[in-house]
């Protein structure tokens, strides 16, 4: 830790047995979906609904978002992996240039977006009293929380990491394992690992470390930011608009307004502090990815909360 900004260069493997790898990414992801089921249990419990159906829901809610985030990963981020790599699109590995365990990574919120609609959707058709509106006016609210949680997972891996900063900046971070910065091979080189993981573990006790540390630019820890404004937003729709206020009686406004504000104010506007995460924004200019994105999820977001509805 330094007085203008730190340093981090974290292990992001928790534990490994064998070829099973247990990462802070993957925890935090597990710890999301059970979270979100204790407050949507609650949700349950107040409005006097069965827990059977509560389990059906989870899911309908983890497959859906799961297979959404890595497909859209993939669609919209990586989609040479249709062709190069497909075994590793659902499956926690990667096969070229050699067989390597991956874990589940790689998941792109707007993905995850559309696949937890969509599966939804397909769990209101078979429970009749229950509409595609009013499960997303709820479920959107874990997802809030459960967004915050997967950010964390990225700071943790050094991904999604910010544009250059100057090092007075108070939260300065110099992320050692950024791509960009300090690539696996470099690391590989200078402590004569000879994977990337070992690597990267041994570059503070490397002679060169200090002279490699000057090279390395301070960022922004975007991902930090993103987490505490979906903290922020889950206290507000958690805490203050479901259990304060009448909103949650008028169906798709709970929704629309975790569509507006978290892919508005949130998203779209810290991706001015990302560094380009690739994708389309070469060809289409002007935003990033995530921006374009976002645009018709804040569209959506304030038609449902000002739409008029007939009393």
């Amino acid at each position: 830790m330094h007085f203008l900004g730190f340093i981090w260069n974290p292990d992001e493997t928790i534990f490994q047995i064998g070829v099973l790898q247990i990462k802070y990414y993957n925890l935090l992801w597990i710890l999301a979906f059970v979270l979100g089921w204790y407050i949507m249990k609650r949700i349950f419990q107040n409005e006097n609904i069965s827990l059977v159906k509560l389990d059906s829901l989870f899911v309908y809610a983890v497959v859906s978002i799961m297979l959404g985030a890595r497909l859209g990963h993939v669609l919209f981020y990586q989609s040479e992996l249709f062709v190069d790599d497909p075994l590793s699109i659902l499956l926690p590995i990667q096969t070229t240039p050699e067989f390597k365990f991956t874990g589940f990574a790689g998941l792109a919120s707007h993905g995850a977006a559309i696949g937890g609609i969509i599966g939804l959707y397909l769990f209101s058709r078979k429970n009749k009293g229950m509409s595609i509106l009013w499960l997303l006016d709820r479920v959107t609210i874990t997802c809030a929380i459960g967004g915050a949680f997967v950010r964390l997972g990225n700071f943790f891996n050094s991904e999604i990491n910010g544009k250059i900063v100057d090092k007075s900046f108070a939260l300065a971070t110099k992320f050692i394992r950024d791509s960009d910065d300090m690539p696996a091979y470099k690391a590989m080189q200078l402590t004569k690992e000879k994977t990337a993981s070992a690597a990267y573990r041994a570059l503070e006790n490397n002679p060169d470390f200090s002279s490699v540390l000057e090279s390395i630019p301070y960022r922004h820890p975007v991902q930090l930011y993103e987490a505490f404004g979906y903290l922020l937003l889950f206290v507000i729709m958690y805490f203050w608009m479901y259990w304060k206020t009448d909103l949650k009686k008028k169906e798709g406004f709970l929704f629309g307004f975790w569509l507006a504000v978290m892919w508005g104010p949130i998203r779209f506007i810290l991706e001015f502090f990302k560094k380009s995460q690739g994708g389309f924004e070469d060809t289409w200019g002007t935003f990033s990815t995530g921006q374009w994105l976002s645009i018709p999820f804040v569209l959506i977001g304030l038609y449902l909360m000002f739409r008029p509805v007939r009393k």
